[in-house]
């Protein structure tokens, strides 16, 4: 089995922190986002993928190859824009096994073991109340009938997640292949949707796999909801003089914290400084520095520093605020 895990996004929605780093090796509950999503195909015995890459590429390649025994193909997607161009972008190294498409920006809570037991091609699939942002599909008799991207009359409230098992990923490469040759583009762009609607339209079947849990990290907003998320599900902690822990968190044990309080739902990445502060619902950066400043709601990038008094901000790497 082998993954393809497009991670080739600007990230423009999360600057200024995507600037310096890609969009996936954001830290949200104690590790990079792409970290999470590779924990849970090595838990499921996937011991290959294809990453393709784009802005900041080299970092991405060194992490994998840092924190996993992964056999990894990195593709570069220069041109073909879109999703389906990032898939196309991968298809040489499909092979004839089946294949798990995962977004590397968005953490999907699904039971993957019973989804690669899936005799027929299946998708992700959620029920939600604005379905036009999203790719969309319409069931009948337990199969996908149709699918369509981003509609501005959608057939159904069941948006596509970005979880993809494709049992036959020769057809899909083809399928893609066409659109691209024939230049059918939608909002712009080469859709996966597109793709596996023509795959469905030569006759491939397509099973619906609902999904509870679905966590975006494609903005600051829904970087720091997936954190809550994940810090409730499992919070990392030390007792540290002089300080007060209020779970769930996460503490970096590189970390130097003291006067402060710590929590509800805030990470402390490694290295991170902060002296005299009060931190909630916020994400501190690898080796930054919080000194005497309440912080809320915010993101602070790797190696920046923030001084005084109460605020709620979106600082990048390297940045520093005095508000005194």
């Amino acid at each position: 089995m082998r993954a393809i895990i497009p991670v080739a996004g600007f990230g423009t929605r999360l600057r200024p922190h995507t600037y310096s780093v890609p969009k996936v090796l954001l830290n949200v509950a104690g590790k990079p986002i792409i970290g999470h999503i590779l924990d849970r195909l090595v838990e499921n015995g996937i011991t290959e993928a294809t990453f393709v890459v784009g802005h900041l590429g080299e970092m991405i390649k060194d992490y994998v190859a840092s924190n996993y025994k992964l056999r990894a193909d990195f593709v570069e997607q220069k041109e073909h824009p879109g999703l389906g161009g990032a898939i196309y972008a991968a298809r040489k190294t499909f092979g004839h096994q089946p294949i798990l498409i995962m977004l590397g920006d968005t953490i999907v809570e699904a039971a993957l073991s019973d989804l690669l037991k899936s005799e027929f091609s299946a998708i992700g699939l959620k029920q939600v109340e604005n379905p036009r942002r999203f790719g969309v599909a319409s069931i009948q008799n337990g199969f996908v009938t149709k699918l369509v991207e981003k509609p501005e009359d959608p057939p159904s409230n069941l948006a596509l997640v970005g979880l993809y098992y494709i049992r036959d990923p020769q057809l899909l490469a083809e399928c893609l292949t066409e659109l691209i040759q024939r230049g059918v583009r939608t909002k712009a762009e080469f859709q996966l949707t597109d793709g596996l609607q023509l795959a469905l339209q030569k006759g491939e079947k397509i099973k619906p796999f609902m999904i509870d849990g679905w966590y975006d990290c494609g903005s600051p907003e829904t970087l720091l909801g997936t954190n809550r998320y994940l810090l409730e599900k499992k919070s990392s902690s030390r007792k540290i003089d002089g300080v007060v822990i209020i779970p769930p968190v996460y503490i970096a044990p590189t970390s130097r914290i003291s006067e402060s309080v710590i929590g509800p739902y805030a990470t402390i990445a490694e290295g991170a400084v902060i002296e005299g502060c009060v931190i909630r619902d916020s994400i501190i950066s690898e080796d930054a520095t919080v000194q005497k400043a309440l912080i809320e709601h915010s993101i602070v990038g790797n190696n920046a520093i923030v001084r005084g008094t109460f605020k709620r901000i979106n600082i990048g790497d390297s940045s520093e605020i005095d508000f005194y």
